[in-house]
């Protein structure tokens, strides 16, 4: 990015930053080294700290020094440790994963903006008014331009703090920027946990590893264990419900950007790490396809029908398919499965005469969203243990099928734990 004229004007008035945060381990050099875990190789988990009290500051059990600071700390690769003075108030995201953690916080009302945001009726259920990105101050994941930053004068900024300047999704944009965010206008807090990326050479959180952290910052233990004992209530149920691995069906999951009417497929692996393939992981489901058709990036028609999976299903698609205000059956169709049936080879394939092609999962999610899609999965591709998925009533599942009490969930969030 260029200099900003006025960068001198910035540098000369308090910032927002020095209001909200305490001392401050992340001044950049710290920003993006990385939290030290106790065994000081970066990799250990931190032990919750709820002061940051000096030497000679002995905190008492409310979380006040004897000078009367409230300050706490909160740590996460690779922003670094962080000691705030104020639990901060407003925040940005990048991917949506990270305003549905903040949204489980009790934090809704913080959100400012989100470079890619979760479709907003994926929140329903949970009793969440989430507007559509239109009537959002959205940014443009092509073109981060440093003055929203500055505009909307978030608290922190929820995000990883290497992402923007190593996606190179702007080319102008590089570390001196996010250098200067991090100086004038607020913290960076974040971990790129969708999935890991070329740059990603440092610890990929699990999703509730990222949740704890975020808690930690929020300073929302209570919410956070009460939502992660409602995720293990739903992990139980399913590993006790699984059939035998040699039961379990062949799965194809293809990338949403497929195009079946030009007969371009483009393979995934639904065990790598990250977020985005965490509810195929906890259902245990393997990948029908070989690493080669993975590695070589696109497939056709007969490298499809080589595989011949008994379901086929498109990552993203329940949240790409349709309006902003709901999941489009018919228009899933017309995209995906008509092409297929139409397709001289496509309509020999098993999922195809089966009625077996799917709308996957969104694959950014959070605790919330993670909970109903891990639901989804389920029903798609174990009707007979779970309940069979119906694309014209989701959200919407019957109370007998119900993998989770969403009342239960909106009482969390809502803070009553």
């Amino acid at each position: 990015m260029n200099d900003d004229t006025n960068d001198a004007n910035r540098s000369a008035a308090p910032t927002r930053r020095e209001t909200i945060t305490y001392g401050g381990a992340v001044a950049i050099g710290g920003l993006l080294a990385g939290c030290i875990g106790s065994d000081g190789s970066g990799d250990g988990e931190e032990t919750p700290n709820e002061t940051a009290a000096g030497p000679d500051e002995a905190a008492d059990p409310d979380g006040e020094t004897a000078s009367g600071s409230t300050s706490y700390e909160a740590c996460i690769e690779p922003a670094g440790c962080q000691t705030f003075e104020a639990v901060p108030e407003t925040y940005i995201v990048n991917n949506g994963e990270w305003a549905d953690m903040a949204f489980a916080l009790g934090q809704r009302e913080g959100f400012l903006t989100a470079t890619n945001m979760i479709p907003g009726f994926l929140f329903e259920p949970f009793g969440l008014d989430v507007p559509p990105e239109d009537e959002t101050t959205s940014l443009s994941a092509a073109d981060w331009d440093k003055e929203i930053f500055y505009e909307l004068d978030p608290d922190v900024i929820l995000m990883d703090p290497t992402y923007m300047h190593e996606t190179g999704w702007d080319d102008a944009w590089d570390e001196a920027d996010t250098e200067e965010l991090a100086e004038h206008v607020a913290p960076f807090f974040g971990n790129n946990i969708l999935r890991r990326r070329e740059f990603h050479d440092y610890r990929l959180y699990t999703l509730y590893e990222a949740f704890e952290r975020l808690a930690d910052l929020f300073q929302e233990r209570e919410r956070y264990e009460a939502l992660a004992a409602v995720h293990e209530d739903v992990q139980q149920t399913v590993r006790a419900r699984l059939p035998p691995e040699a039961d379990r069906p062949s799965i194809a999951l293809v990338n949403s950007a497929s195009d079946p009417a030009e007969g371009t497929f483009y393979p995934m692996n639904t065990q790598v790490e990250g977020v985005e393939m965490k509810p195929y992981r906890d259902l245990g489901i393997e990948s029908a396809f070989p690493d080669s058709m993975v590695d070589a990036g696109t497939i056709d028609y007969e490298q499809l029908l080589e595989v011949d999976p008994e379901i086929i299903v498109v990552h993203w698609g329940i949240g790409t398919t349709g309006e902003t205000d709901g999941f489009s059956a018919a228009a899933f169709r017309e995209r995906y499965v008509t092409p297929m049936a139409e397709d001289a080879v496509g309509s020999q394939l098993t999922a195809v005469r089966n009625d077996a092609v799917f709308p996957g999962a969104f694959g950014s999610q959070g605790p919330l969203v993670n909970l109903l899609q891990t639901e989804l999965v389920a029903r798609q591709l174990y009707p007979e243990t779970f309940g069979a998925f119906d694309p014209d009533r989701f959200p919407d599942v019957p109370a007998d099928d119900r993998l989770f009490d969403r009342q239960r969930v909106r009482d969390i969030v809502d803070g009553e734990v």
